[in-house]
């Protein structure tokens, strides 16, 4: 029998009958039981039209003898039953059941990605399946519910974002800046360094990196007085990217030293509440390396940009990473209001 974490959660009509008649359905279906379910919570919505009502949230944990899919049909179903319509995303609904976990099984399908992937920073989610089954193991983060919920109050408001060169990382990390009136951590790479960077990797880049590792040390320093502000900070430069970026560039033989010198340098900042993943295919990446004419860019072709987006996609999934989301390329207005929904997501409720 699997060990499965379900979601439930309502903002229309009769919401904590519709929520216990769907625990009745789950706890009579013939293929699992519930056995641990939090209480109801009520909180604001994240995300979606303006001015729809509160949600009342709840998890349960339910032994199944189903396969995931099968499940998620058996949830739909009683989705179905008690009136829920898929009209628009993130609109109101009379009833919303999520697969979050199903066991530590990994799964990216059309039809369903296991685990949920944005239950990691959602408090409404979080809040009560810390209740319901608190040392259940997120199996992409590696971190138990408790320790993620723990993560989000215990750290700044301060979100990172991570991509590949060209991908827009600057562009939406302003955009978030000014719709939250947040306050901007951005990198300053001089020009000349960087020409002379590129027209020898191989021999400059140590030097050069644990540089940039010295400067993002001094941009994210855990002592900054920054911190104390009660705005959100948002940064358009990830730390774990200095790994990254030395993987691609470094000679084998110097990067367990590096290594070594980020290991420590990591110890010095602030953890993001939340690593923001941007990309986009290596030959657009190219495109707008191109479009944008740096003179000390133009050696970058399609190859090496999908290698280092390939080595940055490779970090945020080391253990100890934290929640990380992941934005595939769009219009910024699209990524925006997806990033919006995740800062607005973590926020604290009463």
């Amino acid at each position: 029998m699997a060990t499965c974490l379900i979601g439930l959660g309502a903002n229309l009509g009769n919401r904590r009958q519709t929520l216990e008649a769907a625990v009745c359905a789950l706890q009579r279906h013939e293929a699992g039981s519930v056995v641990a379910q939090s209480a109801w919570h009520e909180t604001p919505p994240a995300g979606g039209p303006v001015d729809q009502p509160s949600y009342l949230n709840g998890a349960i944990v339910l032994k199944t003898s189903l396969s995931p899919e099968s499940l998620l049909a058996v949830l739909f179903e009683i989705e179905k039953e008690l009136g829920r319509r898929r009209d628009e995303r993130w609109g109101p609904r009379t009833i919303d059941l999520d697969l979050l976990l199903y066991d530590q099984c990994v799964l990216d399908s059309p039809e369903l990605t296991l685990p949920h992937p944005r239950m990691a920073w959602r408090r409404f989610v979080l809040v009560p399946a810390v209740e319901a089954a608190g040392a259940m193991v997120h199996p992409t983060t590696g971190w138990t519910l408790d320790r993620l919920l723990r993560h989000l109050d215990t750290t700044p408001d301060y979100v990172a974002l991570a991509g590949g060169i060209g991908v827009g990382k600057t562009s939406l990390a302003e955009a978030l800046v000014q719709r939250r009136n947040g306050r901007l951590i951005a990198e300053k790479l001089d020009a000349d360094e960087l020409t002379s960077f590129y027209a020898d990797p191989s021999g400059r880049a140590w030097r050069m990196e644990l540089e940039w590792l010295h400067q993002r040390v001094e941009l994210l320093a855990a002592d900054h007085s920054a911190w104390a502000e009660p705005r959100l900070a948002v940064s358009d430069f990830w730390f774990g990217q200095s790994r990254a970026f030395a993987r691609v560039w470094l000679p084998p033989e110097r990067v367990d030293a590096f290594e070594q010198a980020w290991q420590e340098a990591s110890r010095r900042v602030v953890r993001p509440k939340l690593t923001v993943l941007v990309e986009a295919p290596p030959d657009e990446l190219a495109r707008r390396v191109d479009r944008r004419g740096r003179p000390f860019e133009q050696g970058l072709d399609a190859i090496r940009l999908g290698q280092i987006q390939d080595a940055i996609r490779a970090a945020t999934r080391e253990p100890d990473v934290g929640p990380v989301l992941r934005l595939s390329d769009g219009p910024t207005e699209t990524m925006l209001a997806e990033l919006d929904a995740a800062v607005e997501a973590m926020r604290p409720y009463s």
